[in-house]
């Protein structure tokens, strides 16, 4: 370890200086809270080991973003039942651009546009049983107060209750036991068809007019490609949250596929609908 120096030139060991929140990496189960904020958001999915850019304005979410630097920095994302998109914050595009649409303007790849909630409905509608939790490794705050955050994901959780209201957002025990495999290094050797799930997607492009940069994506290693593909392509809530709740990445690369493979299906000319 090299040392440095303080401006009196004392040497100071890294070890003199505990850190408060662990490097990622290091994170064990023991390092995720009992209860955690929650930041509703359909079509906005994060996984472990992803990363997911968020445009955060709505003041309950401002003050859920300020008090998760203060505690750890971790959020609770989570998908609502049944229920449109909600306005509290703007998912941007994460994957570095690895869709556009067909007039080339790239908001094809994001997670889906989140609009406000229908006038007199309830805020507070039912959620999923199971989240991820992602921890705030980039923010920039603007001068109009709301901020740009990157959530990198970490485990996923499943809700066990919720527990009230903090400052305008909700706040729910939760329970990361089940899912310890997402605080390992993922396996590298995924046992899937990478030629077809390729191949699917490349049907899916073309049926929703989508264009894409396939020399990035044949570049990907295995993990990176189950992590990223899942959270970009433009997916509904239901079927993202089967992306999510898939058990390993073998399973999350079957129901991409298959989820690629109905919604990039070309009906026969002259079929009429069922």
């Amino acid at each position: 370890m090299t040392p440095r120096h303080d401006r009196v030139d004392h040497v100071v060991e890294h070890d003199d200086i505990p850190r408060r929140i662990p490097l990622i990496q290091d994170m064990t189960l023991a390092d995720f809270p009992a209860e955690i904020g929650l930041f509703p958001l359909n079509e906005a999915m994060l996984l472990p080991h992803g990363k997911l850019p968020l445009n955060v304005f709505e003041p309950r979410y401002v003050a859920l973003v300020e008090d998760a630097m203060r505690e750890g920095r971790m959020i609770g994302m989570i998908q609502t039942r049944d229920w449109p998109g909600m306005g509290m914050a703007e998912p941007m595009t994460p994957g570095d651009g690895v869709f556009a649409d067909g007039d080339g303007n790239g908001d094809g790849g994001g997670a889906g546009g989140a609009g406000g909630l229908p006038g007199g409905a309830d805020e507070t509608p039912p959620l999923y049983s199971v989240g991820c939790i992602g921890r705030i490794t980039s923010m920039t705050e603007r001068a109009d107060g709301t901020y740009g955050i990157t959530l990198t994901g970490l485990a996923r959780f499943r809700l066990l209750r919720e527990a009230g209201m903090r400052r305008g957002y909700r706040v729910a025990r939760i329970d990361v036991s089940g899912f310890a495999a997402d605080v390992t290094d993922p396996d590298e050797d995924v046992a899937y068809d990478r030629e077809r799930l390729l191949e699917s997607l490349r049907r899916f492009c073309t049926q929703q007019g989508l264009s894409t940069q396939w020399d990035a994506l044949y570049e990907m290693d295995d993990v990176t490609l189950l992590v990223m593909l899942p959270m970009i392509c433009p997916f509904a809530t239901a079927e993202k949250q089967a992306l999510l709740e898939s058990a390993t990445l073998a399973e999350r690369a079957n129901t991409l596929r298959t989820l690629l493979d109905m919604a990039g299906h070309e009906p026969d000319e002259g079929a009429s609908p069922s």
